[in-house]
């Protein structure tokens, strides 16, 4: 027997009115529980679903329960039994465990078991039992026994007074024995003719002989409907709505066969829709799964490729934003280039002025060095005068000579000095006004500059404006586009809030659709059960993949 620890003293208690489904192979594997029943157990799906039934066991539980559940279900009996379980956590909860074979062309298929929430005295009177059992067992006396879920009596006294409960079945044969017996004894006890004689004796084993085969009859008679009832119960109960019973009788036994059969029309129309609906949901679970899918992979697209834009976008900004920033930059070095060459052509004008104010003075000087070359001749003319005259003087006039002479070389330096100086003014002149022009086309070229420069200010003030526009499009279409990714971030949100949906809605509709997958309509259809090996192993891979 499997032993599950640890245990704890903790009881889960059940809901009122939950009911605790599953189904298991013949070899005792789940292969389908329903949702309250994994609430219960307080395992995963995946970690029920392919696994003994025996997983759910509580070492509480005598073998003589499970001894007497498995003779039953194999025998094709239901089995009804209080039953303590054990959580995965080691806790534990009671329930009231009902049994059924599926059975299909007399074979047993698998057996469905639903369990229901059982009265605390119940559960007290199963304690008391099963702990007094355990101790029977581990003393070695077996004094309380199973059978079908009842407890029976092992001692004699005990199988005596069980001999003599008689059934409906024994009760129909001893009254058909016990009637004419004790009419003859009534008659002789009338007629003063009872008494241990021969003819009495043959009178009483004559009714007896008489009684009995018709007790016999008339239990056949009596329990025969009965059983089949029983029997048609029974495949109702183990989910087989298939089965069809047909009366003629107008008693109370026809009534009761007509009940069960418009029960069982009922449930097979409820079942049967309920099947139908279940297959409907589950096909448009699966469609809305799968335009989820297909959805969802598009917002994924759509967000990545809004995320790109968004990228692009913020790159582009900042390099229309830098662009913005160089043109105004340029437009004021352009300004300050104006400025400066403005400055220059008044400074270029200045110095042109100037050097036409030193040309007109070289003018003026040439005219003083051309005086002055006049005075330098009429000086030497007047020295040659003198020298003449100082020559007629003789002795007198020779100092007058020496003076005359001085004076004439005085003069003839004069002149010499004067050529030189003019001569310099005349180059100083021509540079002057080679300066002059050259200074007028620096002026005329700065001008040029200085129309140039506000020509390209100009155009680099049009270009800021127009790089301004362009950021504050670009800022509103960012704007939009952060505004197209909000939205697409709640698209997607949403979209995997409906795959959720569907998710759950798919699941709850394959747990109905197991759930009525339990049930035959018709002859046609099977108690088709998963392989708990195949189930077992797919259960261990979806539990991989989660992980």
């Amino acid at each position: 027997m499997r032993i599950n620890l640890p245990v704890s003293l903790h009881e889960y208690i059940m809901p009122a009115e939950q009911m605790l489904v599953s189904t298991t192979d013949t070899k005792g594997r789940i292969t389908y529980c329903n949702p309250a029943f994994i609430a219960a157990s307080g395992y995963l799906r995946e970690e029920l679903l392919g696994q003994a039934h025996n997983l759910v066991r509580h070492p509480d539980m005598p073998e003589e329960a499970f001894r007497d559940l498995w003779d039953t279900v194999t025998r094709g009996k239901p089995w009804t039994g209080l039953v303590k379980n054990r959580r995965k956590n080691g806790d534990f909860y009671w329930v009231m465990a009902n049994v059924t074979p599926l059975v299909e062309d007399d074979v047993v298929q698998g057996y469905l078991s639903v369990r229901t929430p059982p009265a605390r005295d119940q559960v007290a009177a199963a304690e008391a039992l099963y702990a007094t059992m355990r101790a029977e067992k581990e003393a070695g006396t077996l004094v309380h026994r199973l059978a079908g879920g009842m407890l029976r009596p092992t001692t004699v006294l005990g199988r005596v007074r069980e001999f003599f409960r008689f059934g409906l079945g024994g009760q129909i044969v001893a009254g058909s024995v016990l009637a004419p017996v004790a009419v003859l004894l009534t008659a002789g006890s009338l007629t003063g003719t009872l008494g241990l004689n021969l003819p009495t004796l043959v009178e009483l084993f004559t009714a007896l002989a008489i009684g009995l085969p018709v007790g016999i009859w008339l239990r056949a008679i009596a329990t025969r409907p009965l059983n089949d009832l029983l029997l048609f119960a029974n495949r109702m109960a183990a989910g087989d709505l298939s089965a069809r019973i047909q009366t003629n009788r107008s008693d109370v036994v026809g009534q009761f066969y007509r009940a069960l059969n418009q029960l069982n029309v009922n449930l097979r129309s409820i079942v049967g829709d309920t099947r139908t609906e279940a297959v409907a949901i589950t096909s448009a679970s699966n469609e809305i799964a799968a335009g989820n899918h297909d959805l969802s992979a598009r917002t994924e697209a759509q967000a990545a490729a809004l995320e790109q834009t968004a990228s692009t976008m913020e790159q582009l900004t900042s390099v229309v934003r830098t662009n913005t920033e160089s043109a105004r930059s340029a437009s004021s070095l352009a300004d300050e280039a104006a400025n400066v060459s403005q400055t220059s052509g008044v400074r270029v004008q200045e110095m042109t002025t100037v050097m036409q104010a030193i040309s007109a003075s070289s003018a003026k000087i040439a005219e003083i060095i051309r005086v002055i070359e006049g005075i330098s001749f009429q000086t030497n003319i007047l020295a040659l005068n003198a020298a003449v005259e100082a020559a007629r003087a003789g002795e007198q006039g020779r100092g007058f000579a020496v003076v005359a002479s001085e004076v004439r070389a005085l003069a003839q330096r004069t002149a010499e000095a004067a050529k030189e100086v003019r001569g310099l003014i005349e180059d100083s002149t021509a540079k002057i006004n080679a300066g002059n022009k050259t200074a007028q086309q620096a002026h005329s070229s700065i001008e040029q500059t200085v129309d140039v420069v506000h020509k390209v200010a100009a155009m680099l003030g049009d270009f800021t404006a127009t790089f301004e526009e362009q950021l504050e499009s670009i800022s509103q279409v960012n704007e939009a586009v952060a505004q197209m990714d909000g939205g697409t971030q709640q698209n997607a949100a949403m979209v995997e809030q409906m795959a959720a949906a569907a998710s759950s809605l798919h699941g709850q509709a394959r747990v109905l659709s197991d759930t009525v997958g339990v049930f035959r309509l018709s002859a046609n259809d099977s108690f088709v059960q998963r392989d708990a090996i195949e189930l077992r192993r797919e259960m261990k891979a979806l539990t991989l993949s989660a992980a």
